[in-house]
């Protein structure tokens, strides 16, 4: 198969169609979406409902869950920056029975696709945890191979970092499920391209990028670091910019849907995030500010395409001019 590229003049002109009711469905791997807008992992927990209307949604991505419980990592977790937040939670969670017994039940009741985000030491433990799922409810899997708040055993750095470990995670993971297969990347690499590729030679059916920014912050007048693990992780507005560079980089060497994140607050960002590649995207930070922004995004990707006569979302899907 031929990896899309800039002379694929099948997605030019985008702005032509007939005004007509927009067809906002996608599909992402075996998964039909009614729409793009999914909630990212671990910024959107299912008492929004109270509040919200999930049935709305094209998908809801659950919290990282791992083999054991994990307690997480030390106080303070979360800090406001400038144009963004960090937080250093750990993947804090009851581990993947609890999840399967207990959480999947509730997830369901939803009435929309269920995304299990699953993170793991070593590539058998993703794999543990994706056989235990396969039949459980959930409708695909997320690989967290980039969550920048943990250690992943004896390695130093991230899976997400090395393609080789992304491969063989990607690959053992693929062996024991026929559920869709999301890998969600690190940011925090050299070429997101190559890594990208390794999970789709691998069998991922979908790519998700990216989580968030290694960073920090400091308190001057304790002259320590703001967060109890020092570190965390960066979303928001801030990596908006960098995060729609890694989707056009990559959009131009995969022959599987990208699922965009990073700093999407409104509809605008999502179309630029749809525009360099993305097939679906993932509200996060938002949804602190806001539980209903996806709706709001929703609703303005619809307004837009209404003004711009586009028939079809798929339409919109790497149609940026180069």
């Amino acid at each position: 198969m031929v990896a899309r590229g800039a002379n694929d003049s099948s997605r030019h002109p985008i702005f032509c169609m007939k005004n007509r009711i927009a067809d906002l469905s996608v599909k992402i791997g075996k998964l039909k979406l009614q729409n793009p807008v999914m909630v990212a992992s671990g910024t959107f927990g299912v008492e929004y409902g109270e509040l919200v209307n999930l049935r709305k949604l094209g998908a809801y991505i659950a919290k990282t869950v791992t083999l054991e419980p994990r307690l997480g990592n030390p106080p303070p977790r979360v800090f406001e920056t400038a144009y963004g937040m960090l937080n250093s939670i750990g993947l804090e969670n009851k581990g993947i029975d609890d999840f399967i017994n207990e959480k999947i039940p509730k997830l369901k009741k939803i009435g929309v696709p269920i995304i299990a985000s699953v993170a793991g030491d070593n590539s058998d433990e993703y794999a543990v945890i994706t056989r235990k799922l396969s039949g459980s409810g959930v409708n695909a899997i997320e690989l967290n191979l980039s969550c920048p708040n943990v250690k992943h055993g004896l390695r130093k750095g991230l899976i997400a970092q090395d393609g080789v470990a992304v491969y063989e995670t990607v690959k053992k993971c693929r062996a024991v499920t026929d559920l869709t297969l999301i890998a969600k990347l690190s940011p925090n690499v050299t070429d997101i391209a190559e890594i990208a590729l390794s999970a789709e030679k691998a069998g991922a059916d979908a790519i998700t990028l990216v989580n968030t920014f290694p960073a920090m912050a400091i308190d001057i007048e304790t002259a320590r670091p703001i967060l109890g693990n020092v570190t965390g992780g960066l979303s928001g507005q801030a990596m908006k910019p960098i995060a729609l560079k890694m989707v056009r980089d990559a959009y131009f060497k995969l022959n599987i849907p990208i699922i965009g994140s990073g700093g999407i607050m409104d509809y605008k960002d999502a179309v630029e995030f749809i525009l360099c590649g993305s097939s679906a995207v993932q509200i996060g930070t938002a949804s602190f500010i806001d539980p209903d922004a996806f709706s709001r995004v929703l609703n303005g990707l619809k307004e837009y395409m209404k003004r711009k006569k586009i028939k079809r979302i798929k339409d919109l899907i790497g149609g940026i001019v180069k």
